[in-house]
């Protein structure tokens, strides 16, 4: 092994501990150019009865907060998880709220928090192998006006021959979408992006595939995934010293005994969350060889869905079309 596996919680956090490798990440992701970057406290007591919250990056850049995260396996909860992570990395901006003050009789004031200073987030959620079922190298989701979504999912306005309607209906949703009274537009400023390394390195290879900046990252962290990994599979890299600082990061020079009981240790625990899963959906097929084929490929897709899988895992291990899925999903409700 020449490096660590760059996708394992330890490593990862070390190598994004350096604001270098954070900011050009996220400028080779997104596709801008960010003059400042300040690293930000990553764990947090929100209650007192709750457990701490620890991000694995968080960072504050050019007039908005963002969050790295690394997924390593299948999880049921991940939309959930990174959903309260997004709304906590907005509430945390409280503790430090300039205030202003209100004037009330008597020449006295109210001083309260100033909200028009909190930022908006953007949430990365690096999904080593769960790809939700998608394609595409990823997904973004922000807060749009329902009508939005109600113009794109109206099938009959899109069936209509006459597209009066059709542009009528699309101005309305442009009004309510350019709407920035009060900084309405501060809700779409507020991201939540699913990257899919498993994607991202599937579509590199397709013919005229189109080459993405962020495509030396998740590649890099798929090589470091064979435990056998050599040298001579970085070779590309060494030109670029942000990407040599990476790779000193988590070179095998640096790794101690108990990094190597560490990586065994993350090896094997991922094996057996991956076997537990699989388990899930072979006893819904075993319970089916008893009620009939058919019937026993719906409850391991049923038990699959219950479980978290996405689809195309799903569909690997079900042969059932993607439709079919979706029908047993909303059965499930």
């Amino acid at each position: 092994m020449y490096l660590a596996p760059l996708n394992f919680d330890r490593y990862f956090k070390k190598v994004f501990s350096d604001l270098r490798i954070a900011k050009r990440f996220l400028e080779d992701f997104f596709d801008v150019s960010i003059e400042t970057i300040e690293l930000l406290t990553i764990q947090h007591k929100i209650t007192d009865d709750a457990v701490a919250v620890e991000f694995d990056f968080r960072c504050k850049i050019d007039g908005q907060f963002v969050i790295i995260d690394m997924q390593q396996w299948y999880k049921p909860d991940v939309v959930h998880r990174f959903y309260t992570y997004h709304c906590i990395s907005t509430a945390l901006q409280l503790e430090n709220l300039p205030l202003k003050s209100i004037a009330l009789e008597g020449d006295k004031e109210r001083k309260i928090k100033d909200y028009n200073e909190i930022l908006p987030v953007v949430t990365l959620v690096w999904m080593v192998d769960d790809t939700f079922g998608f394609k595409e190298d990823y997904v973004s989701y922000t807060m749009t006006p329902e009508i939005v979504l109600e113009f794109i999912n109206n099938h009959l306005l899109w069936q209509n021959e006459d597209f009066t309607e059709l542009l009528k209906q699309r101005e309305l949703a442009l009004m309510q979408l350019g709407n920035k009274t009060k900084k309405l537009d501060f809700l779409q400023k507020n991201r939540l992006v699913y990257a899919f390394q498993k994607n991202i390195v599937a579509n590199s290879k397709k013919e005229n595939s189109k080459y993405h900046k962020y495509l030396d990252w998740f590649e890099l962290a798929e090589k470091t995934k064979n435990r056998l990994n050599q040298k001579s599979d970085f070779l590309k890299y060494t030109d670029d010293e942000i990407f040599l600082e990476l790779m000193r990061r988590i070179s095998k020079d640096l790794l101690t005994e108990e990094d190597y009981s560490y990586i065994e240790n993350y090896e094997q625990f991922t094996e057996r969350v991956k076997r537990y899963d699989n388990t899930i959906y072979t006893e819904g097929l075993r319970e089916g060889e008893r009620m009939g084929l058919e019937k026993g490929i719906f409850e391991a897709a049923k038990n699959a869905i219950l479980a978290g899988l996405p689809n195309d895992v799903i569909e690997t291990i079900t042969k059932l079309r993607d439709d079919q899925i979706e029908a047993i999903r909303a059965e499930l409700g």
